[in-house]
């Protein structure tokens, strides 16, 4: 008799059920932590049931990156492992339990069903450089929304203590501003620095461009600014500090972009010919993206990046909605996202397609939406034929 494990991953405690080959429950509810000691309790449970495990087929849900560690720990001892998209089992859910609930027990028990219905699917993990080119990805697209967030922080005290700070670059955060901020962020340190010491400043941060006539230019500025007068020294410490943070999180910055670039380049691919993709995208659409070949056509990488067309049901009526799903991960959806924005600037067959879309009275995201889905199918074809994009390459494509 055949036996059906469905583990419901979480952060730090699994839930695991096991049913027979009939659909009748067998053990409910094995709780045990994510490490050593959980996964041995898992097993002793099980063997002291049924004292033989090899006729056991394991599910689990892909849920965030908690799954891998067990996943790599029952492969390690030869189990075979199915690991599903949680979007494939939500549909089941609702068919398998009526009353919609949804608790760790449950749940453990519709993904051994799932698995006892569908069948065992062959999972893999990524080569080791995919998985270590997602995991920089990631931590460097993490990084950049800290700076953005700090870059918010600089402007709003900008604008209470030196309003018109905004006009004297034509970068608030170039390198000489950030070294003027880092040194006079307010009108009153302005002031009391020395012209000469100004002037000596801007010019070795800019390499020459700014002189002792900017110098003087910014000084008579501050003079005249209408920034408040109060909490000045907190104004000027907290921004300070806030480039601080600012210089270090961008040099961290060019530190993960240079070890991304090298993982990039072993990895055998021909991203940077598609339209749009650029080399800050490029390692992370394949990154997020993993192996091709666990999607069998376009439609499916379309909906795993949650860029497929939203459906809205009501009674026995499917209306398809221009908006997209966003099922699918965010970081891939917004690669792809920035792909398409440039994309209509340099191909000009998706700029013909976005043009036709906005005269329909389509709005600008929703033209946007189906470049997105154009330019996910001419990268699933880019690399499960491993080959270069050519320009109005005549490929088979989405329905939009």
């Amino acid at each position: 008799m055949n036996y059906f494990l469905g583990i419901d991953i979480a952060k730090t405690n699994h839930v695991a059920s096991l049913i027979y080959n009939t659909g009748d429950v067998v053990i409910r509810a094995i709780k045990f932590t994510n490490s050593n000691e959980g996964y041995a309790k898992l097993l002793t449970t099980i063997q002291d049931k049924l004292g033989d495990l090899s006729n056991i087929e394991v599910a689990m849900e892909a849920t965030g990156h908690y799954w891998l560690s067990l996943y790599s720990a029952l492969t390690d001892n030869g189990f075979n492992v199915s690991v599903y998209n949680p979007y494939q089992v939500k549909s089941y859910r609702g068919a398998y339990n009526n009353r919609k609930q949804k608790n760790d027990i449950i749940d453990s028990i519709i993904i051994a069903d799932y698995l006892r219905v569908f069948g065992f699917k062959e999972s893999k993990l990524p080569e080791e450089n995919l998985l270590s080119l997602k995991q920089l990805t990631r931590f460097r697209s993490n990084i950049v929304d800290n700076v953005s967030s700090l870059k918010v922080q600089v402007i709003g005290l900008l604008d209470k203590v030196f309003p018109e700070y905004k006009k004297l670059f034509c970068d608030t955060f170039g390198t000489t501003s950030k070294q003027l901020l880092l040194n006079c962020p307010t009108p009153d340190d302005i002031i009391k620095i020395s012209t000469t010491k100004l002037a000596n400043l801007l010019s070795k941060h800019s390499k020459g461009k700014f002189n002792k006539d900017t110098a003087l230019h910014i000084k008579e500025v501050a003079k005249s600014s209408f920034g408040i007068k109060f909490t000045n020294d907190a104004c000027s410490f907290e921004i300070k500090q806030l480039i601080n943070q600012i210089i270090f999180l961008e040099n961290q910055i060019d530190a993960v972009s240079k070890e991304i670039k090298e993982l990039y380049n072993k990895l055998d691919n021909h991203l940077l010919s598609v339209p749009g993709v650029v080399v800050n995208l490029a390692p992370i659409i394949l990154a997020e993206i993993g192996d091709i070949n666990n999607f069998d056509k376009p439609s499916k990488l379309i909906a795993f990046a949650g860029t497929d067309p939203s459906e809205n049901q009501s009674g026995n009526k499917l209306s398809s909605n221009d908006k997209t799903s966003k099922r699918g991960f965010p970081y891939l959806r917004h690669a792809i996202y920035i792909a398409s924005l440039v994309a209509i600037s340099n191909e000009p067959e998706l700029r013909t397609y976005y043009d036709k879309k906005i005269s329909e009275g389509k709005h600008h995201f929703v033209a946007l939406a189906g470049i997105s889905r154009k330019l996910l199918t001419i990268i699933y074809y880019i690399l499960k034929e491993n080959r270069d994009y050519i320009r109005y390459d005549n490929i088979k494509d989405n329905k939009n």
